[in-house]
């Protein structure tokens, strides 16, 4: 048991969840704009003396892992624009207890990357892509980089980055032509595990609206229409996000992240780290746990743990999305790390 965790119960809440899931936003900057995220001038970027330094992220991560956690996950923003990127991950992988790495990242950039961070330490990665198409691509990321995200993707792959998963955010398409299907077909013919996950109300403009987003039910229609998914047997799941659904008998799957018409909140076991160094118990989140501050005016790490003990037993039931009180937060997914 670590000095850290005295009662070797890791980070519960009041409702029996113990996060040991970390996702850690590296930054808030991004290389596309996506139309469900952010506008075509972008965002006003975090400034970098507010960003942890790699220094702090390491001591923060160390702390994390004394606490419980098992797992990390990079995320931003978009992971890869950090600088130094290897070498982080490559600290992360040598502490004491070291956590499983994995990272989730648009995949512009990572032709280049994904060998060095794989032999830097990381194990897993998922590759955001809602589309095949690749002028649906641009009008959706309002930039012309499929070919680069293709490039990435593969890397991985060749890179021992397997199973390479993609994620994709399930949208309507106004002109009817991009089917859900296509993209499902696109990864089985690469070996890709891919999940769908139903869009959030957290845009950076607060125009979110529940009867424009496609629904986890509407998308298993849509790709029964070409495909037979079968249900998994129970117990599989776990706390993870995603319900698996075998594809044509598999062995392949293909995975529905219901977060909005099916929460699994009473399962969550996540905790996150925004990269200006606030602790967030929910993606949803209306507070945050200042760790920054603290660890600039010298702080221990019994101190800075205190302030992670305490964020997370104020965490919420559920996220409430649906519910007459619910309040989007004020943070947009770049600022607040997937």
């Amino acid at each position: 048991m670590s000095s850290l965790d005295k009662t070797g119960t890791g980070l519960p809440d009041t409702f029996g969840r113990v996060a040991t899931d970390l996702r850690v936003s590296l930054t808030d900057r991004c290389n596309l704009r996506c139309t469900y995220c952010m506008p075509a001038e972008g965002l006003d970027w975090l400034p970098r003396p507010e960003m942890l330094t790699d220094d702090e992220l390491v001591r923060i991560v160390d702390i994390f892992t004394q606490l419980g956690v098992r797992s990390i996950r990079l995320t931003g923003g978009e992971p890869l624009l950090r600088r130094g990127l290897p070498d982080v991950v490559r600290r992360f992988a040598s502490l004491e207890h070291a956590p499983r790495i994995a990272m989730t990242t648009n995949g512009i950039g990572l032709d280049r990357l994904a060998q060095p961070l794989a032999e830097a330490g990381l194990q897993r990665i998922n590759v955001s892509l809602d589309t095949v198409n690749p002028e649906r691509f641009q009008a959706l990321t309002r930039r012309d980089r499929f070919a680069d995200v293709e490039r990435g993707i593969k890397a991985a792959q060749d890179a021992g980055l397997k199973p390479v998963k993609i994620n994709a955010v399930a949208m309507h398409d106004p002109e009817g032509k991009d089917n859900p299907a296509d993209l499902l077909q696109w990864c089985l013919d690469r070996g890709l595990e891919l999940r769908f996950i139903e869009q959030m109300p957290l845009d950076a403009g607060h125009t979110w609206e529940r009867q424009t987003m496609l629904t986890g039910r509407e998308l298993r229609e849509r790709l029964g229409e070409r495909f037979t998914l079968t249900e998994m047997p129970d117990g599989t799941r776990g706390s993870a996000p995603a319900e698996l659904f075998l594809v044509d008998g598999g062995p392949a799957t293909v995975g529905l992240i219901a977060s909005v018409t099916a929460p699994f909140c009473a399962a969550c076991d996540r905790v996150r780290l925004t990269a200006d160094g606030q602790v967030r118990n929910c993606l949803f989140a209306r507070d945050e746990g200042d760790l920054r501050g603290p660890l600039r005016s010298g702080a221990s790490d019994e101190e800075l743990a205190d302030v992670i003990r305490g964020t997370m037993l104020a965490k919420r039931r559920g996220h409430g999305i649906g519910e007459p009180n619910f309040q989007q937060p004020d943070r947009p997914m770049s600022s607040i790390g997937g």
